[in-house]
């Protein structure tokens, strides 16, 4: 199920190898600690006890399938200080796997070591578990227990029917995270998490409408190992963020905050030096795997980290996780987004993708959209470069082989605008008689920009120059798709304000999609 490489699907793979060559002599201390795992130290005794309560930051767990799950924590006694207020020593951790809540059936046990180099996190790769089944799980630590986390496998072949959600953009100083709560309790299979589960930018001191102030330290825009680390912390203190990763394993893929806003590959938008920007990759990229719950060996090699990967719901739904960050080519503007040459995907993973898609739903769980958003409702067009329309001519060759490869019942999700959006997906925009090819579901953020509004600010506009456009609307919130083999419905779930902490959830819009046929309806 996992897929390995070895070497990075860019466009200028030479160039780029040629670059870690050197740019560990160009970064000094900071590029060490990204690259080492054995760090000064480490050898020391196993604490047997620790300073406080170690599990600040909740359970998680992670990566279904069908005989294996991942299960995540990481100790943290005082999330915000350096290490997370722990010893600089490896510590022992217990875990139990169970059939029930009570843990009175224990399926499985074991210890693992939370190393000081990886931040004191755990990545638990439990096999030899039965497919489609419910499980609980809990830790122990110096002394003390972690809350517990229910988690489900992925089922075999011959399943019916699926419910699981999708998320993305919660930035934490932008207001409450409601909208988890509200979906800890959708008794879903799995939770899809599509992008900028942090933002790398300033936080404000007090935390905008949540009134915590934090240290200066967790002020700063992140670009150290430490600051990320950081950052992933203040993020993972938040009770509704803790309660949605215990209630359902999650599916993570980043997008670009997790690094740096509008980054492409190895070139950083403020001109960065290829070298220097390579550094803070790693940093970021290393955060990143120690704070999500991402297999052993998924850890990141340097700048490089192997996030795409796929998951197979039995026959009924299989989920093609992408990567739109790491192999993409720099953003340009104008006609040259048509040029053959350049890639949102870069090659290795467009034949992966394309070699996959054998389910009966066959899903591209992905960043940013894919289909067509013209804002000049006049005869100019006026894109986003950053997502697919930046990079049309990939686009274009994917969707095209899709339909030539008569793929059965393609579906794209995705986030990045912070609107909850309901579209269709087409290979050459340009072309008034294309065929869609597939739905695309757009959820909002989870607290991203605020409270939002029911409409969208330039909603005429857009529904004017997309007419594959079906709705729009910028209220936070979250989306919850049920699917079985005769039909898919998308519901868009709504909070209708985050900055204050009590908002009631309700059902935006809901669209169906039915078995053999890519284009929605109404519900």
């Amino acid at each position: 199920m996992q897929h390995r490489r070895d070497e990075l699907a860019d466009a200028r793979p030479e160039a780029l190898l040629g670059t870690r060559r050197r740019f560990l002599t160009l970064a000094g201390a900071a590029a060490v600690l990204a690259f080492s795992t054995r760090l000064p130290g480490t050898e020391s005794a196993r604490a047997g006890s620790l300073a406080g309560y170690p599990f600040t930051l909740g359970v998680a767990s992670g990566d279904p399938l069908p005989d294996s799950v991942v299960l995540w924590t990481r100790l943290a006694p005082e999330a915000l200080d350096p290490f997370g207020g722990m010893p600089y020593t490896p510590v022992d951790v217990a875990w139990e796997l169970a059939d029930d809540e009570a843990f009175t059936r224990i399926v499985q046990t074991g210890t693992a070591t939370a190393h000081a180099e990886f931040a004191h996190s755990v990545h638990i790769d439990v096999k030899g578990l039965e497919p489609g089944r419910e499980y609980f799980y809990r830790f122990v630590a110096g002394g003390e227990r972690s809350p517990t986390g229910r988690t489900r496998t992925a089922p075999g072949p011959g399943n019916a029917a699926m419910k699981f959600a999708f998320v993305s953009c919660q930035s934490w100083h932008a207001g409450f995270y409601t909208a988890y709560k509200h979906l800890a309790d959708e008794d879903v299979d799995v939770v899809l998490h599509l992008g900028d589960y942090i933002y790398e930018f300033a936080t404000d001191p007090v935390g905008g409408p949540r009134n915590a102030p934090i240290p200066a330290s967790a002020q700063v825009a992140t670009e150290s190992l430490d600051q990320y680390r950081q950052r992933y912390a203040l993020y993972k203190t938040d009770p509704d963020l803790q309660a949605a990763h215990a209630a359902a394993p999650f599916v993570v893929t980043w997008d670009d905050h997790e690094v740096v806003n509008n980054y492409a590959g190895a070139t950083s938008p403020d001109g960065t030096a290829e070298a220097e920007f390579l550094v803070r990759r790693a940093n970021a990229y290393r955060a990143y795997w120690e704070n999500m719950p991402l297999r052993p060996l998924q850890q990141p090699k340097g700048p490089d980290l192997q996030l795409y990967r796929r998951f197979r719901y039995g026959d009924l739904v299989e989920f093609n996780v992408l990567d739109t960050r790491q192999y993409r080519s720099p953003q340009v503007t104008g006609n040259e987004r048509f040029n053959p040459a350049r890639t949102i995907l870069g090659g290795e993973q467009e034949a992966w993708l394309l070699g996959g898609l054998g389910a009966h739903w066959n899903v591209l769980a992905q960043q940013v959209l894919m289909g067509q958003l013209d804002s000049d409702p006049g005869a100019g067009v006026t894109i986003p470069n950053d997502a697919w329309d930046g990079y049309a001519a990939n686009r274009i060759r994917v969707v095209d082989a899709i339909a030539q490869r008569k793929v059965s019942n393609p579906v794209v999700l995705c986030g990045d605008v912070h609107r909850h959006q309901a579209s269709h997906v087409k290979g050459d925009y340009r072309i008034s008689s294309a065929p869609i090819v597939a739905p695309e579901f757009t959820c909002t953020s989870i607290s991203s920009a605020g409270d939002g509004s029911v409409e969208t600010p330039n909603a005429n506009a857009l529904y004017a120059a997309n007419p594959h456009l079906r709705m729009t609307t910028s209220q936070r919130g979250y989306a919850v798709a049920t699917v079985t083999r005769d039909e898919w419905r998308t519901d868009f779930r709504t909070v209708p304000y985050i900055t204050r902490a009590d908002a009631p959830v309700t059902t935006h819009a809901s669209y169906v999609v039915e078995n053999g046929n890519p284009e929605m309806e109404t519900a």
